[in-house]
């Protein structure tokens, strides 16, 4: 369980100036987030008609997560994170078998139990909830503003019950970031994502097409959120939980990690009070868990994590020194 108090800044320090010069907007950032998100959008539109909305999905988040790896090689925010940290091989299991192969074994009964609960709210009330008519874009808004809602007050209790913290710690644990780590999260953690994000769509009647756009969106802008790229997003940052603000919810000091919390949109953290930006120095880079240093670093130990919490939380309590 993560709890903290009230949010403090420290004394600014001589560093003021450069932390803040390294703040400002950076026209060049924003053309590189519409590229790789807007692109990976209008790839699926395009190829949709051709390969159908499925296949279109996936060519369209792989382009997107292949321009973001490549970034990061060219415009790096961190010069260590591009060195492994001996974490490629478990994020790349996460990656094929919490995110793909979890979603894929939930994917067809969440899609067929909310397709009929849509049918009957509709009956119910007389008409379509979703409002089909407007165009893809505001759709596609609307569709993000709904699922963050949810799931912001899912991650917000991952942090502060220690029931789905255990379960959350996983995606805490990675020692940096990259474009690869957005799927380290244990697969209960994958799953209530998902559930709480796409569930509410569907029963409102949200359109197979607009789905499709918002899990692309939400496949690659994730990605962008945790990756090594040098981004500045400026005013952009009141919208996106964009890198910037999402680097400090990485931080091992609780009272910095517990904000932030928006997968895609931060304006929720910013109606309910846990938007966190200093700009009076950089995020941490030595990022973690803090007070659990046995927290396992493979694949399988992640994944059994859960099971043997209580003993993680007593090891790291008796290795401690005495107060």
């Amino acid at each position: 369980m993560r709890t903290a108090a009230a949010k403090t800044l420290p004394v600014p320090g001589p560093e003021v100036a450069e932390c803040t010069a390294a703040h400002r907007f950076d026209p060049s950032s924003w053309l590189i987030v519409c590229a790789i998100v807007g692109g990976s959008l209008w790839t699926t539109v395009v190829l949709a008609s051709s390969v159908g909305l499925a296949l279109a999905t996936t060519l369209a988040t792989i382009g997107g997560l292949a321009a973001i790896a490549v970034g990061e090689r060219l415009r790096p925010y961190e010069e260590t994170w591009l060195r492994s940290h001996d974490d490629v091989l478990t994020d790349s299991l996460h990656a094929l078998l919490s995110d793909i192969a979890s979603k894929r074994t939930v994917d067809a009964m969440v899609r067929g139990t909310s397709v009929a609960m849509a049918g009957a709210l509709g009956r119910w009330i007389g008409f379509g909830i979703w409002p089909a008519s407007w165009p893809l874009v505001a759709q596609l808004a609307l569709a993000l503003s709904i699922a963050e809602f949810f799931q912001y007050w899912l991650h917000r209790y991952e942090h502060e019950g220690e029931s789905l913290w255990r379960f959350h710690a996983t995606h805490h644990s990675a020692p940096r970031l990259y474009w690869l780590n957005a799927a380290r999260l244990h697969p209960v953690d994958t799953v209530l994502l998902y559930l709480t994000g796409y569930v509410p769509l569907a029963v409102l009647g949200c359109p197979e097409v607009v789905i499709a756009l918002f899990a692309v969106f939400d496949a690659v802008f994730g990605v962008v959120q945790h990756c090594n790229i040098r981004l500045t997003l400026g005013p952009l940052n009141w919208v996106l939980s964009a890198p910037e603000l999402h680097r400090w919810h990485h931080s091992r000091r609780v009272d910095e990690a517990n904000a932030n919390y928006g997968s895609n949109l931060i304006v929720w953290d910013v109606a309910f009070g846990t938007y966190f930006f200093p700009r009076d120095r950089r995020p941490p880079v030595d990022i973690g868990i803090a007070g659990i240093p046995d927290f396992p670093p493979g694949f399988i130990g992640q994944i059994l994590s859960p099971l043997r919490w209580r003993s993680l939380v007593e090891s790291a309590a008796g290795s401690r020194p005495p107060t």
